[in-house]
């Protein structure tokens, strides 16, 4: 079962043309629409849904859904899912992708956009070759997320009865096409905002409160108690690890934390998020976080005596999970990578994949690479011998008795 890798790479050159940040998925999913219907799906079988109604950021469009109806031998058997998400980073906007040898590169200075046009490439090619060779193969939902770059939104959102109830699930992202991704971390995303009193920082700093110093205060006992970066609690086999960091600090709708330097801070807006593959223990470092910021606003006073106040808030983004070994969508992966000449690499994520909503739901899913290299940077780049095997393990994927 040859694929034919001159279209899969033209078919990727073509999506990563097409800009497509988070949030703003509406040309991505036409051209793939456009894709899809040249490499001979039926319109009817393509779709958008409501997702971006129920995600809670502005949002283009849904989720891209396409029904393909099993074939020949395969066509009674339980159906399967291949999923990938089509969005970008903002880095990404921009990008104009260029091939160098084996490789595809960028003549700009962004982020290129492989993680995941790589993923669009493979799930458009695994149904051009389908129908073209026209393999048996048992009813297959292709599934392409919106905003997996700003919170796993597209699949966390996405209604069940839509995909036709798959049994397991194969979702491209980043790495190797041989990376059998069976599990990932879990996260919290938090915010705080610090509220403290203006004054004049020349005439009567004594009755201002800063809000910038209760910041310093807090971030200062969190680095101190060790659930900054890399967070290891506990020795040997009972040590609990995760990560954690803080990010963007501004003032007022987005300005930065005090805007005028002769002026005591009165507010400081603080994002941050803590991640762990133990449910428990991200949870329990994002506490840490609270109780640093609530301890400094006690300690930051002014000459009347009154202190700072906090408000923190904090959500999970997505929760960890490690699928067993014995499971059959492992099986099928393992077995699939080394049928197109790789060596199994099974193994666990850091980072949020769409997959830990899939596993959240029900679905058991695997997460392969697809030849994205550097993602999220303006040095990446796409291995295309890795995308020609992503492409060629799917087809193998879909059509295994």
């Amino acid at each position: 079962m040859p694929v034919d890798t001159k279209a899969a790479t033209d078919r990727l050159m073509r999506f990563l043309a097409v800009e497509g940040v988070t949030g703003q998925e509406a040309a991505i999913g036409r051209e793939l629409t456009a894709a899809l219907k040249e490499a001979g799906v039926p319109a009817k079988a393509i779709r958008l849904d409501d997702a971006n109604t129920r995600i809670p950021v502005p949002t283009e469009t849904g989720n891209l859904i396409v029904d393909l109806p099993g074939r020949g031998a395969l066509h009674n058997q339980p159906r399967i899912m291949f999923m990938t998400h089509m969005d970008t980073v903002p880095l990404c906007a921009g990008a104009k992708p260029k091939k160098s040898g084996r490789r595809i590169v960028n003549e700009a200075k962004t982020a290129l956009g492989g993680d995941n046009r790589c993923g669009c490439g493979v799930l458009v090619t695994l149904a051009a070759e389908l129908e073209k060779q026209k393999l048996d193969h048992p009813p297959i939902t292709l599934l392409f997320c919106v905003r997996e770059e700003s919170g796993l939104y597209g699949a966390r959102h996405v209604k069940l009865d839509a995909l036709g109830s798959p049994v397991m699930a194969f979702n491209y992202d980043g790495g190797s096409a041989s990376n059998v991704v069976i599990g990932a971390v879990g996260a919290d995303r938090w915010t705080v905002e610090i509220f403290g009193r203006a004054s004049h920082a020349g005439v009567a700093p004594e009755r201002g409160i800063s809000s910038t110093m209760i910041m310093a205060l807090a971030l200062a006992d969190v680095q101190a108690g060790g659930w900054f970066g890399k967070v290891v609690k506990g020795k040997g086999a009972s040590a609990r690890m995760g990560t954690s960091n803080v990010g963007p600090v501004t003032g007022g709708e987005g300005r930065p934390a005090g805007d005028a330097t002769n002026v005591v801070t009165d507010y400081v807006h603080v994002r941050g998020e803590c991640r762990s593959h133990d449910g428990k223990f991200f949870k329990e470092i994002t506490k840490a976080y609270k109780a640093a910021f609530e301890k400094a606003a006690k300690k930051v006073t002014n000459a009347q005596g009154k202190s700072g106040k906090v408000k923190f808030k904090a959500e999970t983004d997505y929760y960890p999970f490690r699928m067993k070994d014995s499971q059959p969508v492992i099986k099928r992966a393992v077995e699939a990578v080394s049928a197109v000449g790789g060596t199994p690499n099974v193994r666990t994520a850091n980072g949020g994949l769409d997959a830990n909503w899939m596993v959240r739901h029900g679905i058991p899913t695997v997460t392969f690479g697809a030849g994205q290299n550097e993602a999220h940077t303006v040095d990446e780049w796409i291995n295309l011998d890795e995308y020609d095997r992503a492409c060629a393990l799917a087809l193998h994927v879909a059509t295994m008795r």
